[in-house]
């Protein structure tokens, strides 16, 4: 599926709404991730930190939750924005193996600072995780 500029733009303004949502009072970097379904609807997420960092939640991986809860499981793009950074933010390796369970290789995933979501980056999922995890591997 062809990601039109209107829809890059979309996603990215719902990833900046949902990064507004962030609980980041030990890192003091919000993040919000939107994601596109297959279906055309976008679900969003944000990171929520704990003081166990480990159990911290990413907002790639909330979204994605989000998204499923709802029945969906088909995957076409994802925007990741934060704040709290001059970087732009990319995906842990955690996520993109979540990322991957669902997602084509050829997934495009849109990322941008809070305060310019036109000057936007974009990756490949294979390209950010090239050899995915999967269970089969191991059989």
């Amino acid at each position: 599926m062809k990601i039109s500029k209107k829809h890059i733009i979309k996603l990215l303004k719902n990833a900046a709404n949902a990064s507004s949502n962030a609980y980041a009072p030990y890192s003091n970097y919000y993040v919000g991730a939107a994601i596109l379904t297959k279906n055309g609807k976008i679900y969003t997420g944000c990171n929520v930190e704990n003081a166990s960092y480990g159990l911290t939640v990413c907002a790639e991986r909330a979204a994605v939750q989000n998204a499923v809860s709802h029945g969906e499981k088909e995957f076409v793009a994802i925007a990741i924005v934060a704040d709290g950074t001059p970087s732009t933010p990319v995906p842990c390796g955690a996520c993109r193996q979540v990322l991957a369970e669902f997602c084509k290789p050829s997934m495009p995933i849109f990322t941008a600072h809070k305060s310019c979501l036109n000057q936007h980056t974009s990756y490949k999922l294979g390209t950010l995780l090239p050899d995915v995890f999967k269970l089969k591997h191991r059989l």
